[in-house]
């Protein structure tokens, strides 16, 4: 595996920081109330990409001028390969464009992070199996814990691209309609069972108007991002026979802020895990399409301390972004830039690496430990953390914090 690619910018070469040269991930920020400007991160400073644009250092057709990434992301995967080259090659120790572009890196501490891209149709994917596993034993048994097409196809729904918010956007309890397994008729009143779920999100960036096959899909992935698609559990458990979750999973999903390309975890894939039936011709993977990603979850109750609740990894789940894709056109659908694909919770084979509090307290029956005291689901205040890194030999390939803090229902 490729060592630490070194950068003149000295924080850029601290093994524990999040974004190397190796990383270069894309992002839209803005300092001190200013327009929101598309950026790459490198060290603890953002390179400010339209300045560069803007002065002619870079030339991507204007793209880099929109304040998203979308525009760029319709390029190709050549114009992508384009920029992270010349990138690398201005940033690289030794560069002699370093006094030339030293005047346009800002403290990351000093920016204000927006949405990198718009978002034009969200898929949630149901594709983690200890995740499947667990929720199905709760509800049926173990011996009936997968429905029996989870083993051959990847389940997903459509989800709202209008509720898919950027880290550090507070959430609202949502109300929804609520039936005991004691009552008659349902209520309605806000969640008392609201969770995050660990997943993470695959970013379309190019459009497809036919099938697309599991070998060619990385043409289409721009790069991934962190994702929690925060979740009513009771909301659910009335609405979703037969067609699904709908209300439950719509009051937000939110994302990290940093746009992670996939020729940046190129050394980190590794493949699915081994299967118990045989994938269709169309799902089968010609190598690697998964990734060693280590993730975490941090719970900060209001005026408390954080405590990781859980630890997991990416390389848990049965089905990549890559048969997702593959699958989500294998009707026809036709994908757009910057279709976002979340994975579907990403949860381990022992407690404490699930991937969301339902699993982690066991339906409520099993309340965790924090500081302070105990959870068996989200309480207003309450701050939640997603963290992932891919770490390489010497250094790490970071995403940006995913957090969101629960604000009560309205009344």
């Amino acid at each position: 595996m490729t060592g630490l690619l070194r950068s003149w910018v000295d924080s850029a070469n601290e093994p524990e920081g999040a974004f190397p040269l190796n990383n270069l991930p894309y992002g839209v920020f803005s300092v001190a109330g200013g327009t929101p400007r598309c950026g790459t991160a490198i060290g603890d400073r953002i390179l400010d990409l339209q300045a560069l644009e803007e002065t002619g250092t870079l030339d991507f057709g204007g793209t880099l001028l929109t304040g998203s990434w979308n525009a760029f992301m319709a390029l190709g995967t050549m114009e992508w390969s384009r920029l992270r080259k010349t990138l690398t090659d201005l940033l690289k120790e030794g560069s002699d464009a370093k006094d030339k572009l030293a005047a346009h890196l800002v403290p990351i501490a000093d920016a204000q992070m927006h949405m990198p891209f718009a978002v034009s149709e969200y898929t949630d994917f149901y594709a983690g199996r200890h995740h499947a596993f667990n929720v199905g034993t709760m509800f049926r048994g173990p011996e009936n814990a997968l429905p029996p097409n989870w083993l051959h196809i990847p389940i997903g729904y459509n989800g709202r691209a209008s509720s898919v918010a950027v880290s550090g956007t507070d959430v609202r309890r949502p109300h929804g309609q609520l039936k005991g397994p004691n009552d008659e008729v349902p209520r309605f009143g806000p969640s008392q069972r609201f969770d995050i779920e660990l997943e993470m999100g695959a970013i379309v960036g190019q459009p497809s108007n036919g099938p697309i096959s599991v070998a060619t899909a990385f043409e289409n992935i721009f790069g991934y991002v962190l994702l929690n698609d925060w979740s009513a559990r009771d909301i659910q458990a009335w609405e979703y026979q037969p067609l699904g979750p709908f209300q439950a999973k719509a009051t937000m999903t939110t994302i990290s802020p940093w746009i992670v390309t996939a020729a940046a975890l190129e050394p980190f894939r590794v493949s699915t895990p081994e299967r118990d039936f045989e994938l269709l011709p169309y799902l089968q993977e010609p190598g690697p399409m998964l990734y060693d990603i280590d993730l975490e979850v941090g719970l900060t109750p209001e005026g408390g301390n954080e405590t990781v609740i859980s630890r997991t990894n990416y390389r848990e789940m049965y089905y990549s972004a890559a048969q997702q894709l593959a699958h989500h056109t294998s009707c026809g659908c036709p994908m757009r830039v910057g279709d976002l694909l979340g994975s579907g919770t990403i949860s381990g084979p022992e407690k404490g690496n699930r991937g969301s509090l339902l699993e982690l307290s066991w339906g409520g029956k099993e309340p965790i430990e924090i500081d302070g005291g105990t959870r068996s689901f989200i309480e207003d205040g309450d701050t939640m953390t997603l963290r992932g890194s891919a770490n390489g030999n010497g250094y790490r390939i970071g995403f940006g914090q995913c957090t969101g803090k629960l604000l009560p229902a309205r009344d």
